[in-house]
């Protein structure tokens, strides 16, 4: 901000969607620079008017490559992209903001425009809020010693531990927090990182390994460091699940159940390159026996510990810039949810030499306080954390194999070389040329049925070819729900932890394929009557 109380936004040239969100911007009259002028005291309409412009190129600047991709599809008719979308553009506009200005009269102005950007934030999150059914009858004495320990070493918390019904271990606010309140902070001193390789026997070997990674490194530490009764994070390595139930410990029943879907190709190769991973490993393991004992070295404790860091570990920016894999005692409890609480998070603050934990949203006492692990599928987070996230995941969405279309008249710089679909409930646009569905994919098809241009008085005169767009995108999801096959009479409540939860990610992907087919049957008969009937 200026001495003349000038606030300056603009869209970072090196954003890897700047000509995506550059002519989102130009769709609401807003160029890649702006300028927003908050001199003297505002009125209230002036106030509203000047969040409102802050709010609209906040949320294009936030926009992620899947906000990007369904866009104005997926906006609603009050501009929100997502809850996501509006928290980090409501942080982002708070960042903007001074902290302290000389001026009386600029300072008044940016206390209300940040009363009023947090106040946006808690009508937001609002809807959000579920409290938290904790479990009375657990205890669990190993938890309560790593609490205890965290503590005694500097850990900061306004946290209780417990068993939460539906999560599992999880992570009350013990207190109300607002906006930027941390909610646990955790020494440099107890935080696991490659350094503890380093300064181990082990390091003088695994350095004359060709290829191997420092993650790698601290994943064997680990391994022999969880049998070492005098190590300094015993309390947590004792308190560690000894099996974390992630899609990659799927047995053969569960591994059955998704046939069908992609997500059984994405375990198998998973499983396939940890395994060769290994093999490779164990002989250049074996010759040093006394620093790798074989008996901490096995393909179960091996693969016990790559859950561990696919589940626990998060990337953490250290004072010296480096970014570091590590293992964070305590944080591993805080569980992940579409509409987290936390979602800046992963910097070493220097003054302090800890890692801050900041709300960025209210979390009001009793409610379970949420970390983001990542904008990740549920796919994804079956695989490598071992769950299926509650609600509607934005990111769960079915990539689409195209080639790429080669025609000079194409925009390249707003084509797209990948395409995907996801649940059509979440498209606030089901009326004819959108459908529920995403126009970049519309528009690719339209092309590659030989429209090249996509106005509307162009779509209007060339209905036959929406037709057979829509009739191409149900062809391909016919096919992928007859893969996906009827629902199993298997006995759920009886059926094994892995088996349920391949079940319930096959229902969801039945949902989503259904609703895809929904849309285009809708849109089919849409485009129909306006052949037969078209409008005056």
């Amino acid at each position: 901000m200026t001495e003349t109380g000038d606030l300056y936004l603009e869209l970072p040239e090196d954003d890897p969607f700047y000509q995506h969100k550059k002519k989102l911007l130009s769709c609401k009259g807003l160029g890649v620079k702006e300028t927003l002028s908050l001199s003297g005291s505002l009125s209230q309409q002036l106030l509203n008017a000047a969040l409102g412009k802050l709010l609209q190129f906040g949320r294009i600047v936030n926009l992620d490559k899947v906000e990007v991709y369904f866009g104005e599809d997926a906006c609603t008719p009050t501009g929100i992209y997502s809850v996501r979308n509006e928290i980090s553009a409501l942080s982002w506009i708070l960042s903007l903001i001074p902290v302290s200005c000389n001026i009386q009269t600029h300072v008044v102005t940016m206390e209300a425009l940040r009363a009023a950007v947090k106040g946006r934030i808690s009508e937001v999150v609002e809807a959000e809020r579920e409290k938290a059914r904790i479990v009375d009858s657990y205890r669990c004495e190993k938890v309560s010693r790593l609490v205890e320990w965290g503590q005694e070493n500097g850990v900061k918390t306004k946290l209780q531990i417990a068993q939460i019904d539906g999560y599992g271990r999880g992570a009350i606010a013990r207190e109300d927090l607002k906006f930027g309140d941390v909610a646990l902070e955790i020494p440099i001193s107890i935080i696991i990182s490659e350094e503890y390789v380093h300064n181990s026997d082990m390091y003088p070997i695994l350095e004359k390994i060709d290829g191997i990674t420092s993650e790698t490194m601290l994943l064997l530490w680990t391994m022999r460091e969880k049998h070492n009764l005098d190590s300094k994070f015993q309390p947590y390595l004792d308190s560690l699940q000894e099996n974390f139930c992630t899609g990659l410990s799927f047995g053969v029943n569960a591994i059955m159940e998704l046939d069908g879907t992609l997500l059984l190709d994405e375990i198998m190769q998973a499983k396939e390159l940890l395994r060769e991973r290994y093999d490779e490993l164990v002989p250049l393991l074996s010759n040093h026996r006394d620093v790798f004992p074989p008996e901490f070295y096995t393909w179960e404790h091996y693969l016990w510990a790559c859950e561990l860091y696919y589940s626990n570990s998060m990337q953490i920016k250290f004072p010296d810039g480096k970014l570091k894999t590590c293992l964070i005692p305590v944080a591993g409890f805080l569980n992940h949810s579409i509409h987290p609480h936390i979602v800046k998070y992963g910097k070493v603050d220097i003054e302090t030499s800890s890692l801050k934990f900041p709300v960025s949203r209210p979390c009001n006492k009793g409610e379970q306080c949420f970390l983001s692990y990542g904008n990740y599928s549920s796919s994804h987070l079956l695989t490598f954390y071992g769950f299926i996230p509650k609600g509607d995941n934005p990111y769960d969405v079915i990539p689409l194999d195209f080639d790429v279309i080669d025609d000079e008249d194409i925009e390249t710089e707003f084509s797209w070389t990948t395409h995907m679909l996801r649940g059509t409930w979440l498209s606030n646009n089901h009326n004819i040329f959108h459908y529920g569905l995403p126009t970049p994919l519309l528009n690719y098809l339209r092309r590659a049925h030989g429209l090249v241009h996509h106005s509307e008085t162009d779509l209007w005169k060339n209905l036959e070819i929406e037709m057979e767009v829509l009739g191409t995108i149900k062809s391909t999801f016919d096919d992928m729900m007859q893969n996906l096959g009827d629902a199993d009479s298997i006995d759920r409540e009886n059926a094994d932890w892995d088996v349920k939860m391949a079940m319930e990610f096959k229902e969801q992907q039945r949902k989503i394929v259904s609703s895809i087919l929904d849309s285009c049957s809708a849109g089919i008969k849409l485009v129909q009557d306006f052949i037969t009937k078209p409008p005056v």
